[in-house]
């Protein structure tokens, strides 16, 4: 794998001057291989990690188990990239199991939310049934530990 990739994987929040250091590359280089990501569509944009639970965002998040209808000649793809253009849909992935596609939602109330996959998602010609379950509280979000003092477990006493 590229190292600036392993780098923007693992790094957390570095500065792009501590990531050209860590990569013993000046700045410029550095910028000049973001933007060689960029125009290879691998670095399609860099997002903070927040800790929405002390804000109030009014933003209200569910995760939809859709199982689908596969078409002729294009599989799952057409209707995921359907699904996938709404403004609601933060992201949508194909899965395998009991459900084809796994989509994240965001809405301003449990009723928008309610309102999107009645209206709009169970509606899609080819959708056959969603599971709608709302997220209550996030412990980690994309490796960060959320929510307060993070405690060292103990390890388990072994006895003979």
């Amino acid at each position: 794998m590229n190292p600036l990739v392993e780098l923007l994987l693992d790094g957390g929040s570095l500065s792009t001057a501590q990531m050209a250091q860590v990569l013993k590359l000046s700045e410029a280089e550095l910028n000049s291989q973001l933007e060689a990501l960029k125009k290879e569509g691998v670095l399609l944009g860099f997002r903070p990690v927040l800790n929405l639970s002390n804000e109030e965002t009014g933003v209200v998040r569910a995760v939809i188990e859709v199982r689908i209808t596969p078409e002729r000649g294009g599989g799952f793809n057409r209707l995921a990239e359907r699904i996938s253009r709404f403004d609601e849909v933060e992201s949508c992935y194909l899965m395998s199991g009991g459900y084809d596609l796994l989509v994240f939602v965001n809405g301003a109330s449990l009723q928008r939310v309610a309102a999107f996959v009645s209206e709009k998602l169970s509606t899609i010609e080819g959708v056959l049934s969603t599971a709608t379950h709302f997220m209550l509280r996030a412990y980690k979000e994309h490796g960060f530990m959320l929510g307060g003092k993070v405690v060292e477990s103990e390890r388990l006493k072994v006895s003979p």
